[in-house]
């Protein structure tokens, strides 16, 4: 079982989450301005879109990079924003109203309570979430949660690459280059990418000798935020 502890609204380690710093801004946009203008598909209309790409500080995702090629992004475009949105109206913290989306009462509560918004976010987010459904393939990878995290918790201590953690868990050397990619991008989509999207694990990624190396970091925040079995295992680090 993954146990997380609770956090206070004021904990500096809580800006370490990108879904939770997007959720805020959203409830806080709305909260301001009384609403969020949808579409007739029930998309968040494109000013908020173009507003969230500026603001959310998206890992990968800067403003120069989302508007290189496109001077009009939609919300389906930007993924981490079609998410917020399925996870705001699943938790009950907006609705859509006459082509609107406002803040529930629980919502504006939230809205100023960022510890206890990652409480009901992130939890719900990785492991209620079928993260294949916004990936670009449909492959999920074998595994559950709590393995994937304890093992996670011990391998990437001192970090590691996104390779050596698929081998640690499947036994078969594969990487982007490899003809297990699929698999690769299974577990990177499904397990890695929420983690970092939540803000428990840093992925830095880098070009070596035509190489693509992913290295995996855990964040501060996951320091602070769960309670694992395999917490006993981790090594302190040694200073010289």
């Amino acid at each position: 079982m993954i146990e997380f502890r609770a956090l206070a609204d004021d904990h500096p380690d809580l800006a370490h989450s990108p879904l939770l710093r997007g959720a805020l801004l959203t409830l806080q946009y709305s909260q301001n301005h009384g609403s969020i203008g949808l579409t007739k598909t029930k998309a968040f209309k494109r000013v908020f879109v173009h507003w969230a790409v500026e603001h959310f500080e998206w890992p990968g995702k800067s403003t120069e990079e989302m508007f290189r090629y496109n001077k009009v992004i939609n919300e389906y475009e930007f993924p981490p924003l079609e998410v917020l949105h399925f996870l705001l109206m699943s938790l009950r913290l907006g609705r859509h109203r006459k082509g609107e989306f406002r803040l529930t009462k629980r919502g504006a509560e939230l809205a100023q309570a960022p510890g206890h918004l990652f409480a009901e976010l992130i939890p719900y987010f990785l492991f209620q979430i079928d993260h294949a459904s916004y990936a670009r393939f449909d492959d999920r990878p074998f595994g559950k949660w709590d393995v994937w995290m304890n093992v996670i918790n011990v391998e990437a201590d001192h970090g590691t690459t996104e390779a050596t953690l698929f081998e640690t868990f499947y036994g078969e050397t594969q990487d982007w280059d490899t003809a297990g990619w699929r698999e690769m991008a299974a577990f990177s989509s499904c397990v890695l990418r929420p983690l970092e999207w939540a803000g428990l694990l840093i992925e830095t990624r880098e070009d070596s000798a035509g190489k693509h190396v992913c290295h995996v970091f855990k964040s501060p925040l996951w320091r602070s935020a769960l309670n694992l079995d395999t917490d006993e295992m981790l090594q302190p680090v040694s200073v010289q």
